[in-house]
């Protein structure tokens, strides 16, 4: 398990700067940009999210509870960022084509699912400091 640890969180940190570029970008008008740094994020997330199934399927009996409530977090997040990154994508294609009413209603929705993606990494957050002999530096995301 400690050996996909350091790849997932490698994953959700690439897929979170991709994603900030590409809110960055959209802001600057730079739509094509934005949605190729979009489209990249949704893969980090996807990659990440692929090898905490696998984790998640292959459970030992030396996975706690605590553990498999880490990796749930961790699920539940991956999945809200998939559907901001899905949101982000709509808006980038409403705003190619002056659509700036329903880009901006889909970009309040993309922020909707991240600051719900920011709960379940909080929770992780707490899991670690409430639970530190539990987890190993490289197990961390």
């Amino acid at each position: 398990m400690n050996k996909l640890m350091p790849e997932i969180s490698d994953g959700i940190v690439n897929g979170d700067n991709d994603y900030n570029d590409a809110v960055n970008l959209v802001n600057d008008k730079n739509y094509q940009e934005s949605m190729n740094k979009a489209i990249s994020a949704g893969n980090y997330y996807n990659e990440s999210l692929s090898k905490l199934y696998i984790l998640k399927d292959n459970f030992t009996s030396d996975v706690n509870s605590v553990h498999k409530e880490y990796i749930d977090d961790a699920i539940s997040e991956l999945e809200l960022k998939l559907l901001a990154v899905d949101k982000l994508k709509d808006a980038i294609d409403s705003f190619k084509i002056n659509y700036n009413y329903t880009g901006t209603n889909y970009g309040y929705e993309a922020n909707d699912y991240m600051d719900q993606a920011v709960l379940y990494r909080d929770a992780r957050d707490s899991l670690l400091v409430n639970n530190p002999d539990l987890f190993k530096q490289n197990f961390i995301i």
